[in-house]
């Protein structure tokens, strides 16, 4: 038996704020592949390989805002003309493409020691980074905080902490951050 090799089409698109492409990459591959086997960004985990795990989430910026999509199960040709952001790109890095700052989110993950093994935490960034933009332009109650974070990081599975961390490292953030709870920190008084 006799396999026929996969069809090619260029594609090109944005990651971590970086053009890539044309590159000829297989009709069926998905995107995380391209991200470890073109790109070199291995940051983007496969895990469970049907996108149940959601290790393999990805930021796909567009005139909706960001959102999450899950790489594994998603081909790489969607993504054409895209801006997707990995794990690889939160971070803050000098000229010489060292890190010298995390990101808010990252930096509260491991401020609350919130992963093990670390395999699941790209994911878990990146949705907490979703759910942080998301609420930077529709806050939210404060009542609403611990529910808001349930639902957003929910999806998202991991073997290793129990998600308690994952889950207190993100409320946290949002309480602490100016501007995403209409009655928490940053909450603008009103003047009569």
């Amino acid at each position: 038996m006799s396999t026929v090799p996969s069809r090619k089409r260029p594609l090109t698109l944005q990651v971590n704020g970086r053009s890539y492409g044309p590159v000829d990459v297989p009709e069926d591959m998905m995107l995380v592949d391209v991200l470890h086997e073109y790109l070199g960004l291995t940051g983007t985990r496969f895990g469970c390989g049907q996108g149940e795990c959601r290790a393999c989430t990805v930021i796909v910026d567009d005139a909706n805002g960001p959102r999450e999509v899950r790489s594994c199960i998603t081909g790489a040709h969607y993504f054409e003309g895209r801006r997707i952001r990995t794990v690889e790109g939160h971070a803050r890095r000098d000229e010489s493409g060292k890190i010298v700052e995390l990101s808010n989110v990252q930096q509260a993950f491991l401020d609350h020691f919130s992963f093990q093994c670390g395999y699941c935490t790209p994911g878990f960034v990146n949705a907490t980074t979703v759910l942080i933009e998301k609420l930077a332009k529709a806050p939210i109650a404060q009542a609403d905080v611990e529910s808001t974070v349930l639902e957003a990081l929910n999806p998202h599975l991991c073997r290793c902490t129990g998600y308690v961390r994952y889950y207190q490292a993100a409320k946290d953030l949002v309480m602490a951050t100016p501007g995403l709870v209409k009655d928490g920190p940053g909450k603008k008084e009103r003047t009569p």
